[in-house]
């Protein structure tokens, strides 16, 4: 591209008024500029799809394992889900506030805790929750609001439209990778059977 400019400059210039030669050179650095930012811009789109396949492969190596994720939905299926949140300071009410998608909203009473991290396992079932898409947070009586995470078997990874990354991970629906906050291994697998 360059080369095929630059012959074309020479050959339509008007002989009775040749190019101004520094203002020549200036258009040529300015085009020989132009032609490494395309490629650099190329180079860079290149690797971004190179590094969002290797996230994939990555990522789809760990289907089956648990994970831990930050989410603010749940993914009610009757199936209790282990849900965890720190404290930065000691809470004397703390309430696990679900919201369903018809609006209604389901508070159950942690009680008291101090500064740390809570752990809470929902039963679903013991609490009357039907099936489906909940919102979640976590009401204290300091105000705080803690990010809660969920931790369960990443069970799918997919490719959006746009090319990134979605996992489906039990108990909190799609989330982006950027939300995983700890890889938990796979489940050991079951003992062989006795010998007859």
């Amino acid at each position: 591209l360059f080369v095929k400019l630059l012959v074309a400059q020479i050959r339509n210039q008007n002989p009775l008024e040749p190019t101004d030669p520094s203002e020549f050179v200036g258009q040529l650095t300015q085009l020989s500029q132009m032609e490494a930012l395309q490629k650099l811009t190329e180079q860079g789109t290149t690797a971004a799809s190179l590094m969002a396949s290797t996230q994939m492969l990555t990522l789809g190596s760990q289907v089956g394992s648990s994970v831990t994720v930050q989410t603010d939905t749940l993914a009610v299926n009757g199936q209790p889900i282990a849900l965890g949140f720190h404290l930065n300071s000691n809470s004397a009410q703390t309430t696990l506030v679900l919201t369903g998608s018809d609006g209604a909203r389901h508070r159950v009473e942690l009680g008291t805790h101090n500064t740390g991290d809570v752990k809470y396992t929902l039963d679903p079932t013991a609490l009357g929750l039907a099936p489906g898409t909940y919102g979640v947070q976590v009401e204290t009586s300091t105000k705080e609001a803690p990010a809660i995470e969920v931790t369960g078997e990443l069970t799918n990874v997919r490719l959006t439209g746009s090319g990134s990354a979605l996992l489906t991970v039990a108990g909190a629906n799609q989330v982006q990778p950027g939300l995983i906050t700890a890889f938990n291994g796979k489940p050991a697998p079951p003992p062989p059977p006795p010998p007859p």
